[in-house]
């Protein structure tokens, strides 16, 4: 119940009686609950859950402390019987979250209560990983380094990128993976001039450069991992500029530590890769949060003006892209220590020649 007396404390600062839970990201925060339906509402001395009878069983298990509420009808009724019982006098809810139809069937019944519209909130205690996150975020990384090697060993010219793919989803689904963290790129040749290159049904060939961004799921928490590597020799061009970004991801590792910000990171890998006459081709951010979702606070761009604090996990992923030549990136998972970081992608990184 931790998380749940650091978001009273949160909503004490704002002045707020209850905190409406909408969100399924925060709801499994918050309640451990895995479900796909229910909401909560937290007030500043209680907690309760709101599900259907499909899921009241399972909820009573994961939802600990919770006092379990079984709607009938429409369920923001029972947030609404909720207010009135609790003499809730502003009730916080998750704009992002929330339609502007659920908005104005909340106003209606919800007569006695102010609606609060907060943003970010939840999501910025999320932000520090306890040592339970941490842990399942290492197994996601683990699960996502023995993908690649399996990918390396099996990967062959002749096979289309979806294919490759395929196979790599399904091997880490086999390692205990939910699920993969976002549809999975294969990007080949010129195609891996494409930062998003989605695995499409080009074939791959002798001498294609290729990258790989990928991850999984375990127990609601991800990995994100990009690996850049060759079957044959890509030519001169593409082994410099992956140099140049092997560099910069391991200058990044280098620096990063608390109190640094998401400015002053970015800039570390943006600098090097634009001393060797690259600025344009690098035009994304050097990184990002990682956790419960595969993008979340905090960010490493020339605009995160946040500084890091331990419990921090972010990815690390500079990339050099030339269209009709092809690209580069490598990306790991770092944990930001107290002392400064700790990396959780093991998988190699030097330039891989199959």
């Amino acid at each position: 119940m931790y998380k749940i007396e650091k978001l009273r404390a949160a909503m004490k600062k704002e002045a707020l009686d209850a905190f409406l839970i909408t969100s399924p990201y925060n709801l499994r925060y918050l309640t451990n609950f895995t479900g796909t339906t229910g909401l909560a509402v937290i007030t500043l001395d209680k907690a309760f859950f709101v599900t259907d009878f499909r899921y009241t069983e399972q909820a009573t298990a994961q939802a600990q402390g919770f006092e379990i509420v079984t709607n009938k009808g429409p369920i923001f009724d029972e947030v609404a019987k909720i207010c009135l019982q609790e003499e809730i006098n502003a009730i916080a809810f998750e704009e992002s979250f929330v339609s502007f139809a659920d908005y104005q069937w909340l106003e209606e019944i919800i007569e006695e209560s102010s609606l609060v519209p907060i943003s970010g909130m939840i999501e910025t205690l999320r932000e520090v990983k306890d040592e339970n996150e941490i842990e399942l975020i290492q197994k996601a990384c683990a699960i996502a380094d023995q993908g690649i090697a399996n990918t390396l060993k099996t990967i062959r010219p002749g096979m289309t990128e979806i294919e490759v793919a395929n196979q790599l989803d399904f091997f880490m689904r086999s390692l205990g993976a939910t699920s993969v963290s976002f549809e999975t790129i294969v990007a080949s040749g010129v195609r891996s001039a494409m930062p998003h290159g989605v695995a499409s049904n080009k074939v791959i060939e002798k001498n294609d450069l290729i990258t790989i961004d990928f991850g999984c799921y375990y127990e609601g928490y991800v990995s994100d991992v990009t690996r850049t590597f060759a079957i044959g020799d890509p030519g001169e061009k593409l082994k410099e500029i992956y140099q140049i970004v092997l560099e910069a991801n391991q200058k990044v590792i280098e620096m990063a530590k608390p109190g640094m910000t998401g400015i002053q990171l970015d800039a570390v890998a943006r600098d090097h890769i634009a001393s060797y006459g690259y600025k344009e081709a690098f035009g994304h951010s050097t990184g990002h949060g990682i956790g419960l979702e595969i993008h979340e606070g905090p960010n490493v761009s020339f605009r995160a003006e946040k500084a890091f604090v331990a419990g921090n996990v972010i990815t690390d992923e500079p990339g050099i892209y030339l269209p009709g030549i092809g690209g580069v990136r490598i990306e790991d998972d770092l944990l930001i220590t107290s002392t400064g970081n700790r990396v959780f992608t093991q998988a190699p990184k030097e330039l891989i020649l199959l």
